[in-house]
């Protein structure tokens, strides 16, 4: 885009700020298409799916109320209903009412069906991102990666935040 006028108060790109950002959107673009196809490929998955059976998992007692693994995954709780329902169907997660404090909210865990799933994907998931993420990246590289997705993370948090209001 040329610099003129009406936007002159913009700080446009330089040439090296252009590439590493065509680098990234590229990156941005294409690593879940690749991710999508490993856990398909792989295991019948999708990312989305792998993502809520991978959360519930790791959570302590392996269930996660509706609300809280929205939040974890960063979706929207409708995008969550649909791919939940969905998921209930193929038998991979169940949704109970909470333990917790609300009898109202709703709880999802995974099924025995579900968790056999999961630990038959995980092995081949793992090798996908170690050779794809952390075997191209020396262990110092690792954690400049680290430190700099987490400033541009916390930078789309004060974003996201701004324009909330």
């Amino acid at each position: 885009m040329e610099q003129g006028e009406p936007h002159s108060d913009v700080r446009w790109l330089n040439a090296e700020e252009a590439d590493l950002w065509y680098t990234l959107r590229e990156f941005i673009w294409g690593f879940p298409s690749t991710l999508d196809r490993q856990l398909l490929h792989d295991s019948a998955l999708s990312s989305g799916e792998y993502s809520v059976m991978a959360t519930i998992s790791d959570s302590p007692e392996h269930r996660v109320r509706t609300g809280e693994l929205a939040s974890a995954l960063g979706w929207e709780r409708s995008r969550l209903s649909h791919l939940l329902r969905r998921m209930e169907d193929r038998d991979l997660v169940e949704r109970a009412p909470s333990e917790g404090r609300d009898r109202r909210a709703q709880d999802v865990l995974l099924t025995p069906h579900g968790w056999d799933v999961l630990r038959a994907a995980a092995p081949d998931h793992v090798t996908f991102v170690r050779e794809t993420v952390f075997d191209p990246l020396t262990g110092e590289e690792q954690a400049l990666l680290a430190d700099i997705l987490t400033r541009i993370n916390r930078a789309c948090d004060e974003q996201n935040a701004r324009r909330k209001n």
